[in-house]
């Protein structure tokens, strides 16, 4: 009796939260002339399926064109890593020219490089060489959100853990921080391909 019980309560759980468990575990899913939205760009999407040995993409004119092997299983893991890659690629330039900005107006520290990929587990890292480590997910964020982590990443030049200093250089350069943080907790999940 009592797993009856843990099933109906379980039941009952699905059932009240399944808006909230399709938004944020449902997997995207795309077809073509799907449109792709990130920062103040806008992509369509053109896939095509192919007997080739492997997947490949290409961006022109704004069209994503995506040749994928309908004979390998897991489409859409391919479909997400080519895009991340395509994407990333082509706002690589202008994430860069926006961290090194930052930089001059805030922090003044020696940089090493730029990059922009994918990753699930964090929004960005720094390294002790300098290099800004961005996810890709972040181009789906508000501007604002995307400074936010840049700058964060930017504030571990000078301090290198989360201590009450490194907050410090936080809040100087962006005094509501605290309100991109609650953005990405809230909208997070979103963020993805």
């Amino acid at each position: 009796m009592e797993k009856k019980k843990q099933w109906e309560w379980f039941e009952a759980f699905l059932k009240k939260n399944e808006k909230y468990l399709k938004e944020h575990f449902a997997k995207k899913e795309y077809a073509n002339g799907s449109l792709i939205k990130t920062r103040e760009k806008e992509y369509e999407l053109s896939i095509e399926e192919t007997e080739n040995k492997s997947h490949s993409g290409r961006l022109k004119n704004g069209i994503i064109h995506l040749k994928i092997n309908k004979t390998i299983p897991q489409h859409g893991e391919a479909i997400k890593t080519l895009l991340s890659r395509i994407i990333a690629a082509d706002q690589q330039t202008e994430i860069e020219r926006k961290v090194r900005e930052l930089n001059h107006l805030y922090f003044q520290v020696p940089l090493g490089k730029v990059n922009l990929k994918y990753t699930s587990s964090r929004w960005g890292s720094c390294s002790s060489k300098g290099n800004i480590n961005l996810s890709t997910r972040l181009l789906f964020a508000p501007e604002d959100v995307i400074d936010y982590v840049i700058i964060h990443e930017l504030a571990h030049r000078k301090e290198m853990n989360h201590s009450p200093r490194f907050w410090k250089l936080v809040a100087d350069a962006m005094p509501d921080y605290k309100d991109k943080e609650l953005w990405l907790k809230e909208h997070g999940k979103e963020c993805d391909f």
